[in-house]
């Protein structure tokens, strides 16, 4: 998918779902359950065992309108193979130059990770279609409204720290759209294979979102 579309969809979705199981084996029914919920943008991360294997896999047989994306990528090699196995946007938790740099040549999405300000400036700069603001747990919606004055046109995704309760409170106070793992992949559940009980984690997470929105 262009570049542009997948920038459209993530604007359009708001939410990327992290996923870092170890069991790959149950990623595929993880990834579906998600799907049920109305979450379409994945990431699988590279702590995930054959992640490049599985994103190539998901990335082939994918539903219309879903997109297939990279997390924890730290490096430029590791970035030209995702993209090779068709991975649709790239998340690192750093901003890593090289790694920006594969991106834009092959004209992948890319969404590096920053902190501070200078930071989120300085990979905004480097070519940043998204900057990952990470981690976000102790920066909390606020930090993201005090941002949007100085900084209204730089697209932000806390990650870290975002639940199914303040997703949307980040989205209101000027994120472009959230990443969120844990709070939403419910450990339990993976484990107990509890597909239903993961669908409607992720319906709750969307509909919280949407509610009284036009779009």
């Amino acid at each position: 998918m262009e570049k542009a579309k997948v920038l459209e969809e993530l604007m359009s979705s708001k939410v990327v779902a992290v996923i870092r199981t170890k069991d790959a084996v149950k990623l595929s029914r993880v990834a579906a359950a998600l799907l049920e919920g109305g979450i379409r943008a994945l990431e699988v991360t590279m702590t995930v065992p054959g992640a490049v294997g599985i994103i190539r896999e998901m990335a082939g047989s994918k539903a219309p309108g879903t997109l297939v994306g990279a997390g924890t990528v730290l490096d430029a090699g590791t970035a030209g193979e995702v993209i090779a196995a068709g991975a649709d946007f790239i998340v690192s938790p750093v901003t890593d130059m090289g790694t920006i740099e594969v991106c834009r040549e092959a004209g992948v999405l890319v969404a590096p990770g920053a902190f501070t300000p200078t930071e989120i400036v300085t990979a905004w700069r480097a070519g940043a279609d998204i900057v990952k603001v990470f981690p976000a747990t102790s920066l909390g919606p606020r930090f993201f409204e005090d941002l949007r004055g100085p900084l209204p046109d730089i697209r932000l995704m806390p990650t870290g720290g975002v639940t199914l309760e303040n997703a949307r409170a980040f989205l209101e106070a000027g994120a472009c759209c959230v990443g969120i793992g844990t709070a939403l992949l419910d450990k339990r559940m993976v484990e107990a294979g509890d597909w239903k009980g993961l669908a409607a984690r992720a319906r709750c997470l969307t509909e919280s979102i949407f509610a009284g929105r036009q779009s």
